[in-house]
């Protein structure tokens, strides 16, 4: 593919846009630039295919990908989300498969009160431990006092 391989022109009223592609090998991958030219505003787009494209797939990108394309930088141009760090990721699938499976209401509600009792139970036991402690703590001091 050459430059100015595509040109296209459209009029509606007052509005004149041109089109024009060109495609061309910078070493290492095949690029694509698009420009457009919109009321006296040049834009061009920088896209970059890999492999050699054909005139299908040319078109078929057009088609289908134009109007996504920033010309002017108007709008934020379309970028790839970041690769998520790979162990934050296995923490994430190692805790969802941790969580208890849908099961039936039954089954969630008997879940749920195993956790109440749970709850109430550690309640409980650490109540009980403060109680110990203030205890000990005023047994000491009634010996400390007595002698």
């Amino acid at each position: 593919m050459g430059p100015a391989a595509n040109k296209a022109t459209s009029f509606a009223g007052r509005l004149s846009a041109t089109c024009c592609s060109s495609s061309y090998h910078d070493g290492q991958f095949w690029v694509g630039l698009a420009e457009h030219v919109e009321d006296g505003r040049h834009g061009v787009a920088r896209i970059v295919f890999g492999a050699e494209p054909s005139d299908e797939e040319i078109l078929r990108f057009v088609v289908d990908k134009w109007e996504k394309l920033s010309f002017f930088g108007d709008e934020a141009a379309e970028t790839s989300k970041p690769a998520k760090n790979p162990k934050r990721y296995a923490h994430e699938v190692s805790k969802a498969l941790k969580q208890p499976a849908m099961g039936t209401k039954a089954q969630q509600a008997l879940a749920a009160q195993r956790e109440a009792m749970k709850q109430e139970s550690a309640h409980a036991r650490s109540r009980r431990r403060v109680d110990a402690d203030g205890d000990c703590y005023a047994r000491a001091r009634a010996r400390h006092r007595t002698s």
